[in-house]
C-alpha cells in the first residue's frame, strides 16, 4: 500500500526541464538549478548529497521510494522530511510539474495574451533601455576590431534572401551580428522579415507563432498578422497554442532589436516570428527530420506563403552553433586543444550551410549525434529548405569560457 505523503506534496514528484551548472554552497562544492522558461525566477542551490534525489525526481517515483534508495546509498537513514522539504521548495518556485505549476502557467498565459504586444523582457539586462545609449552601443559593434566597418548607404545593393546570424547576448557577439546585419542594410530592402528561433524552454509541435509586435527600445515591431494566419492555414496546425513560448525568449527578441537599429524610423517593415523545434527530436529516435509529417508540412507550407506574398520577403535565422563544457554537460573543462577541435568542427559544417543543400548540413550534425550541441539546428534546417540557395561565411566567433563554450557564426545568403 502507497503511504500518502502531506498534501501539499506531489505523490510522485517530476522536476520539469532546467538548467543545471556547478556552484558553491557555504562554501562547499554544490549544484544550481534555474528555469530557462523563466516560469520561475528562482536559483536554487543544492548540495552534491542532494543530485541522487533530484534525478529521482521523474514521475515515476514516490517519496518513500526516494526516501528508500537515499537510505541505502548513504548507508544511514534518510528522513522522510528530508526528501519532503527538497521537493516542497522545488513545488513553490514552480521546478515540479503539478498542479501549482498548471495555475501559474494559466495564469500567465492569460496574462501574456491579454497584452497587446510582446514586451522586450532582457531590455536592461541583455542590453541598455535608453535607445540612445543602445544605439551608441550598438553602433561600436560594426567599429569594434572584429567588427564589418560602418555601414556605407550609398553601397551598391546586392538581394539577399536571407541571413543567419548569432542570438548569443550582444556583449558576447555583437560584432558577429554586426557582419549579418551590415550585408542587410546594404542589401534591396524587404518589406517583410520572418525570423526563426530557438525555443530554448521547449514548445510542443514543430512551431510555434505570435501575433504580438515585439517591443524594443527603439519601438516595437509590428507583426504581419495575415501572413500569419494563411501559414497556419496552409500548415493545417495552430500556430498560436505555443505562443507563450516568446514570452520570454530571447533568440527572435534580439534579432528584432538589430532590424529596429537599422530600420526604424527610415522604412516600414513587418515580422513575423516563429520558434521552431524539430530536428533534434526526430534525430533520437533516427529518423531524418523530412519524414517527419507534421514538421514537413509546415515546412513547405512557409515556402509557399512566402512564395504568395505580394512583396519581397527576407528569413532571419537567430542561431548559435556549438555548446560544450561542464555547464553544458560535458565532463572535463574546455582546453585550448578542445577550442580548435571545435572551429574545425564548426567550419565543417558551416561549408555544408554555405552549400544550400538541407540534407548535407543534417548529416554534418547527425554523424556524431550532435556532440557539439548545436543550438540553432532546427531553425537552420528549416531556413535551408525553404530558401535553398547557397550562402556565404562573413564571420565566425566563439565566446570561449572553460565551462561552457558557445560558437556562433553570420552567413549572407
Amino acid at each position: 500500500m502507497e503511504i500518502p505523503t502531506h498534501s501539499d506534496i506531489p505523490a510522485r514528484p517530476r522536476l520539469r526541464p532546467v538548467d543545471a551548472f556547478p556552484t558553491e554552497l557555504q562554501g562547499k562544492q554544490a549544484i544550481a538549478l534555474r528555469d530557462p522558461s523563466n516560469m520561475s525566477d528562482a536559483v536554487l542551490a543544492f548540495t552534491v548529497d542532494a543530485i541522487s534525489i533530484l534525478q529521482a525526481l521523474d514521475g515515476a517515483h514516490t517519496i518513500l521510494d526516494i526516501q528508500a534508495a537515499e537510505t541505502k546509498r548513504r548507508g544511514r537513514l534518510v528522513l522522510r522530511a528530508e526528501i519532503e522539504e527538497l521537493v516542497r521548495t522545488l513545488d513553490e518556485q514552480l521546478f515540479l510539474f503539478g498542479p501549482r505549476f498548471d495555475a501559474a502557467r494559466a495564469a500567465m498565459t492569460d496574462a501574456f495574451r491579454q497584452n497587446p504586444i510582446r514586451p522586450a523582457y532582457h531590455a536592461g539586462s541583455a542590453y541598455p533601455e535608453d535607445p540612445e545609449s543602445l544605439r551608441e552601443w550598438m553602433d561600436g559593434f560594426f567599429l569594434h576590431s572584429e567588427g564589418p566597418g560602418a555601414i556605407e548607404e550609398n553601397h551598391p545593393r546586392q538581394e539577399i534572401a536571407g541571413i543567419l546570424a548569432p542570438h548569443i547576448d550582444f556583449r558576447r557577439g555583437g560584432s558577429v551580428y554586426a557582419w549579418a546585419y551590415r550585408a542587410l542594410a546594404e542589401a534591396e530592402p524587404a518589406d517583410l522579415y520572418i525570423v526563426l528561433g530557438v525555443p530554448h524552454q521547449g514548445i510542443d509541435g514543430p512551431a510555434a507563432a505570435t501575433l504580438k509586435a515585439y517591443d524594443t527600445p527603439f519601438g516595437p515591431l509590428e507583426v504581419d498578422h495575415d501572413f500569419v494566419e494563411a501559414l497556419g492555414r496552409r500548415s493545417r496546425q495552430d500556430l498560436l497554442a505555443e505562443e507563450l513560448g516568446h514570452r520570454t525568449e530571447h533568440s527572435i527578441e534580439f534579432e528584432t532589436v538589430f532590424l529596429r537599429y537599422l530600420f526604424g524610423g527610415r522604412r516600414e517593415i513587418r515580422m513575423v516570428p516563429i520558434l521552431l523545434s524539430f530536428v533534434h527530436e526526430s534525430m533520437h529516435v533516427g529518423r531524418n527530420p523530412w519524414e517527419d509529417l507534421e514538421a514537413r508540412r509546415f515546412v513547405e507550407a512557409l515556402g509557399e506563403t512566402i512564395s504568395a506574398y505580394p512583396g519581397k520577403v527576407c528569413i532571419v535565422g537567430g542561431v548559435d552553433l556549438a555548446h560544450v563544457g561542464p555547464q553544458f554537460g560535458d565532463p572535463s573543462p574546455v582546453t585550448g586543444e578542445m577550442l580548435g577541435w571545435l572551429e574545425s568542427e564548426d567550419r565543417a559544417m558551416l561549408s555544408a550551410i554555405e552549400s544550400g543543400e538541407a540534407d548535407a548540413f543534417y548529416a554534418s550534425i547527425a554523424k556524431d549525434m550532435d556532440r557539439r550541441r548545436v543550438c540553432g539546428l532546427t531553425p537552420i534546417y528549416t531556413f535551408m529548405q525553404v530558401l535553398q540557395k547557397e550562402g556565404k561565411l562573413l564571420k565566425y566567433g566563439q565566446a570561449p569560457d572553460p565551462n561552457g563554450t558557445v560558437t556562433f557564426a553570420s552567413v549572407a545568403f
